[in-house]
């Protein structure tokens, strides 16, 4: 059974981790396909990550298998491989969604914020607990969050390992999105769909930092196609 699946819902890509026995934990054989999905998801206008089951979205690194590591080189070589998978989901192209169907621990934290949204079941726990193992934030994570929540904020949170209900993580700019766990699965695709099928990738572009030639550029890209013209014309005729 793929420890990572890839669905196309016309513009979006969906990327599931698919490890429930383990929930959702990533080993070095779920990296393998994280990075073939992302290669092959490279095309979609948006993104959206989630786990299997409603348990965990990514529990961390699955300890069982990474303990393997043994030697400083091994934990580095690992750290900045991830590190690596995380950097590709945030600098993809379009939005980027994470969809925390469960738990968001550790590692999991970390793929969480390399998205551009978090949407959260209302029963789901975040955090950087990393230091309940006496290690820290190894793959973008740390950064991440500073630029999420502040810097004193993020010191706060990942030295501590506080781990945040779905309400306080929403109040503090961790999670985006609350939506009720019956409602979860039909809310966050459909807010997922709306963002691959509208200008949500340019804008993305342009939040990035162009210049005002390329942002205006795209701003004509848009203004010249089919899809302005159609929406344009609904709207000027709307009160006819």
């Amino acid at each position: 059974m793929a420890e990572v699946e890839l669905a196309f819902d016309g513009g979006l890509a969906v990327i599931t981790i698919n490890r429930p026995h383990a929930r959702n934990a990533i080993a070095p054989s779920t990296m393998d396909e994280l990075e073939k999905a992302l290669t092959e998801a490279a095309d979609a206008q948006a993104l959206a990550i989630t786990g299997a089951g409603d348990r965990a979205f990514v529990s961390g690194g699955d300890l069982k298998e990474l303990a393997k590591l043994r030697t400083e080189e091994q934990a580095m070589d690992m750290a900045l491989r991830m590190r690596g998978v995380c950097d590709r989901i945030a600098a993809f192209p379009g939005p980027v969604i994470a969809a925390l169907n469960g738990h968001a621990l550790g590692g999991g934290a970390e793929v969480a914020v390399a998205a551009d949204i978090r949407v959260a079941a209302d029963d789901i726990r975040i955090g950087f607990n990393q230091v309940a193992l006496a290690i820290m934030p190894a793959w973008g994570g740390a950064e991440r969050l500073a630029s999420l929540v502040g810097r004193g904020r993020a010191l706060m949170l990942a030295g501590s390992g506080e781990i945040l209900g779905a309400a306080e993580a929403e109040r503090v700019g961790l999670v985006d999105r609350i939506l009720p766990r019956a409602s979860f699965e039909k809310g966050w695709h459909a807010l997922a769909s709306s963002l691959a099928n509208g200008s949500a990738p340019s804008i993305k572009r342009v939040m990035a930092g162009v210049s005002p030639d390329e942002a205006a550029r795209a701003f004509a890209r848009l203004w010249v196609a089919d899809a302005h013209w159609e929406a344009a014309e609904r709207v000027m005729n709307r009160g006819r």
